[in-house]
């Protein structure tokens, strides 16, 4: 019995995992993940990391990040307590759908994640404050391939649910796009 619906969104790869939830008085089961499941929204790799995230205030926005090559990854984002708007951007060079992006919202109580293929920037904001995510990689973090999109760039036009309270320094810094950028070779 499968654990997991796999939903796709509109852009090819990027996929919706819906989590069934087993309970009963006691309380309840969640399966977070199952390689042999999942391989069929296209995890095939292992996980290599796992990280957590507690953000503070609604509003606040982290990313747009990503992984240059030979270091992309794969990414499993879950909400464990809060609710954000979670964003990933095609950087796939030769994609139809490439620097378009896609949101979810999720959510503690919607039991939803994204699963973001290599070759994507991902971020998020927070909807609620008190925020918990945690996030699977496929590969592991290397500070020379860290790499970022602007999150105010306005060639994504990427629609914030609400105006950005807070930004690092870091992500605030990361460069517009311009007519050079060919997107990644996978």
């Amino acid at each position: 019995m499968s654990r997991f619906a796999i939903l796709d969104t509109p852009i090819v790869d990027l996929k919706i995992i819906e989590r069934q939830q087993l309970g009963d008085s006691r309380g309840f089961l969640s399966r977070l993940f199952c390689a042999e499941e999942l391989a069929a929204a296209g995890w095939r790799k292992p996980i290599a990391q796992i990280n957590h995230t507690f953000t503070q205030k609604s509003g606040t926005v982290r990313g747009m990040h990503f992984q240059q090559p030979p270091h992309c990854e794969m990414k499993l984002v879950t909400c464990l307590r809060g609710a954000i708007w979670d964003v990933a951007v095609d950087l796939r060079a030769g994609s139809p759908t490439f620097l378009q992006w896609h949101a979810e919202e999720l959510s503690a109580a919607n039991r939803r994640a994204l699963l973001i293929p290599e070759g994507f920037a991902h971020g998020f904001q927070t909807i609620h404050d008190d925020c918990e995510l945690l996030y699977l990689h496929t590969a592991f973090y290397t500070p020379e391939a860290e790499a970022g999109l602007n999150p105010n760039d306005s060639k994504l036009s990427i629609s914030w649910p609400l105006d950005i309270a807070e930004l690092s320094s870091r992500d605030a810094q990361h460069p517009l796009l311009d007519h050079q950028f060919k997107g990644m070779m996978l």
